[in-house]
């Protein structure tokens, strides 16, 4: 009764708004209706597919701060701020827990080891390991006797022994001496055993040892000794603990597991050495989470042909890869009607990722990037690059173009691979991203270069979990690169920016003086240099006998032909290689004022080379980097020839 007096009075309740607003609908025509019906399923649809921007881990204007009684060590906003990361999974603290289906003991054994001891837990975990490496167990037991024992071991050819008490070890040991059972080598203990026992062992030619040497390894063990290809001297062994390689892929994943979390329907394509850490532990991760790996045929000029075979959707790179890329779309978009438009589509989708969107089904995509896409292989969501600077402008396009996540990392071999890496969100270019979680870093003054600290500049410094523990067998090389603190010298410079994040901006090593006694840093000027169009690779080269710089540069094949036609110059790629000197040296001379090069930093003659430094002629590392004593040896002729002319 209520419900019905309620309805009845609010029946007589006038609202003039809503009867004017339903006289407005009704005084409209039919077709006006079903406009206004179709606008609004139209924007209802919009604000239901709309592209989502990314969600930032933490503030973009925020990503490091600074910890007390670090020295003005910078740690990550991501993670513990009580303490550095050492593991993601609390089951995966060493490379080998790490692999999902290697879950045994290891052993170094023969293919029949023996099991001789009483019940226990270890008796099964050895024979499980056996197994898990298609090992043939022969178990033994005390009521065989004497004889019986020595017959098995000899028929059966053992040469290992697993065994759980000192008295049967001693057993064993006595029939080596006679001579008895001369196939045994090695002799496993589960229980304590003393050094008489060992140098017994040693008498006979047998290995005792305890069964925790063959146990998995612990965090703290040696896990890789990681050689470096430097460029100057002979190369230095890195020893990377299975705590330091856990930390460094811990810290990468904590960095993006809010937004591209590794999972079974990844799929990985391998062509960046496994010698080195960057490619080891990216794909580390991949098949930490069940993803899969894809080897390229070992030809890198068939790379295209293997993206578009496997399609990845992980694509760990260096930037001289990218720089080729990016020149090869540009080479091929040969008007300038066509380069206009592939900038300007790049800006509209730069304009999307500086929202934090991430997509490849724009109009845009459709029209102009979608065969970029298609060429590696059409399901990437994941570019990592690092290894070497990139150029802002090859990385804004790419990551316009390519429609996927692209990220930037810095570091090297001594803190396990990186240290810094691109926060998710941040597609600005020109850094290289804030600290991991798993480390600290800090600026270090380089007073002969006028770097800082206070200024916010100087070497980069690392300190943290997935430092190394020093070098091979080199104690003084070690105590150069390693302090007593901790932290790790990486002869870098770097800059602070005002949101935290990391510049590389200089090289501490590879210095010289001019004669007239300015510092050079030939790599910050090849690094601006090697965006001139036709360049493929160049040597900048001074030393403190001369006042000035001379440089070796390498054309592109691919681009030098139609760059040097639109100089109208034409003919062969050697005879280009001859003719184009003036034409590149002024473009060079252009990016250099650009940049702010001084006058005494830019290059006053240069020889062009048409061979491409490589490995194969000793002139690259295995990490393509210069090595530029042999630069420097290779070139010797012609540099003085360039110097001879400049005096001339």
């Amino acid at each position: 009764m209520e419900k019905m007096q309620a309805q009845e009075m609010m029946s007589g309740l006038r609202i003039p708004e809503m009867d004017e607003l339903g006289h407005f609908f009704r005084s409209l025509p039919t077709s006006t209706l079903v406009g206004i019906g179709a606008l609004t399923a139209v924007l209802a649809y919009w604000l239901a597919t709309r592209p989502r921007p990314i969600k930032p881990p933490c503030d973009l204007l925020h990503q490091s701060e600074e910890v007390p009684n670090e020295g003005g060590g910078r740690r990550s906003m991501m993670g513990d701020p009580s303490k550095l990361l050492t593991h993601y999974h609390d089951d995966a603290r060493t490379m080998y827990e790490d692999v999902p289906w290697k879950k045994h003991i290891l052993l170094y054994l023969s293919l029949t080891p023996t099991l001789f001891a009483q019940n226990r837990p270890e008796w099964i975990i050895s024979e499980l390991a056996c197994y898990t490496y298609s090992m043939v167990v022969v178990p033994l037991y005390d009521t065989l006797g004497p004889d019986a024992i020595r017959f098995i071991i000899n028929t059966a050819e053992i040469s290992t022994v697993i065994c759980d008490k000192v008295e049967k070890a001693q057993v064993l040991l006595d029939n080596v001496q006679r001579q008895e059972t001369p196939c045994l080598r090695r002799i496993i203990l589960m229980d304590a055993f003393d050094t008489d026992l060992v140098e017994c062992g040693k008498g006979c030619g047998v290995h005792v040892q305890a069964m925790q040497e063959v146990e998995p390894p612990a965090p703290e063990d040696l896990s890789i000794v990681c050689f470096t290809s430097g460029t100057t001297g002979n190369p230095k062994g890195v020893m990377l603990t299975h705590g330091n390689v856990v930390a460094d892929f811990s810290g990468f994943l904590k960095v993006t597991d809010k937004v591209i979390f590794p999972n079974q329907d990844d799929c990985l394509i391998s062509f960046l050495p496994l010698a080195h850490m960057f490619e080891r532990l990216i794909e580390s991760v991949v098949y930490c989470h069940g993803g899969r790996i894809g080897f390229y045929q070992g030809d890198i000029r068939l790379l295209p042909d293997d993206m578009k075979a496997l399609r990845p959707t992980i694509f760990p790179v260096v930037p001289r890869l990218l720089n080729r890329m990016y020149d090869k779309i540009f080479n091929q978009a040969n008007t300038p009607l066509k380069r206009w438009l592939l900038n300007f589509a790049a800006k509209r989708k730069g304009a999307e990722l500086s929202r934090g969107v991430i997509r490849s089904d724009s109009i845009w995509d459709k029209i102009f990037f979608s065969k970029i896409q298609a060429s590696l292989g059409g399901r990437l969501r994941m570019i990592i690059t690092g290894a070497a600077p990139t150029s802002p402008t090859v990385l804004g396009f790419l990551r316009a173009a390519l429609g996927c996540q692209v990220y930037e990392a810095y570091g090297q071999t001594e803190c396990t691979a990186g240290c810094t890496y691109t926060t998710p969100g941040d597609w600005t270019p020109g850094h290289v991203g804030a600290p991991l979680p798993c480390n600290l870093i800090k600026l270090v003054d380089v007073p002969e270069k006028n770097y800082f600290a206070a200024k916010g500049e100087g070497e980069v410094c690392v300190k943290g979990p997935n430092v190394f523990k020093g070098y091979l067998k080199d104690p003084e090389r070690t105590a150069e690169t390693l302090d007593s603190e901790g932290w790790l010298h990486t002869g870098d410079i770097g800059k602070w920016l005002h949101n935290g994040t990391l510049k590389i901006i200089d090289r501490k090593k590879h210095i010289f003086k001019l004669a007239q006694g300015e510092y050079i840093s030939p790599e910050k000027i090849e690094n601006i240099y090697i965006r001139s169009e036709p360049v493929a690779q160049l040597y900048v080269h001074g030393d403190s006998l001369q006042s000035c710089l001379v440089g070796i540069v390498v054309p592109d094949p691919e681009v030098m032909p139609e760059w040097a036609r639109k100089k109208g110059l034409i003919g062969t790629y050697k005879d280009l290689c001859k003719n184009t000197v003036g034409a590149i040296l002024e473009d060079l001379v252009r990016l250099g004022k650009a940049a702010g090069l001084h006058s005494f930093e830019q290059v006053k003659n240069i020889y062009i080379h048409n061979e491409m430094f490589s490995i194969e002629n000793g002139l690259l590392t295995p990490t393509l980097k210069a090595k530029r004593p042999e630069l420097k040896e290779f070139f010797k002729v012609k540099i003085d020839r360039l110097y001879s002319s400049i005096s001339m």
